[in-house]
C-alpha cells in the first residue's frame, strides 16, 4: 500500500490543505456560479459608484477651495533667494 493512499495522508490532505471542491449536484453547481456572478457584478457596481462618488467629492473639495480667490491662480510668493554657481561637464580620463 502506498503512502498516498493512506488513511493518514488522506485526513491531512483535506484537513489541513482544505482545497475547496466544487459540488456534484448540477443544481447546486448552477446555483453556485450564479451567486459567484452575482457578487462580482455586486462589485463592479459598487466600485463604479464610489469612483463617481470620490471624482464629484474630489470636485466638490477644488470648488470650496477657490471659492475665494480666482480659479487656478495662486497668490505670489517671495521668489527664493540663493547663491547659484553653474557646475561644468565632468571630465573622465579617457581609457586606451
Amino acid at each position: 500500500m502506498s503512502i498516498f493512499h493512506h488513511a493518514n495522508f488522506t485526513r491531512f490532505r483535506t484537513v489541513l490543505l482544505n482545497a475547496p471542491r466544487r459540488p456534484r449536484h448540477p443544481l447546486l453547481r448552477i446555483a453556485i456560479g450564479v451567486l459567484g456572478v452575482a457578487l462580482l457584478l455586486v462589485l463592479l457596481v459598487a466600485g463604479v459608484f464610489i469612483g463617481i462618488a470620490m471624482l464629484i467629492g474630489g470636485m466638490l473639495w477644488r470648488l470650496w477651495v477657490q471659492r475665494g480667490g480666482r480659479a487656478g491662480v495662486r497668490k505670489r510668493e517671495a521668489p527664493l533667494q540663493g547663491d547659484y554657481r553653474v557646475v561644468g561637464k565632468p571630465q573622465f580620463p579617457v581609457a586606451r
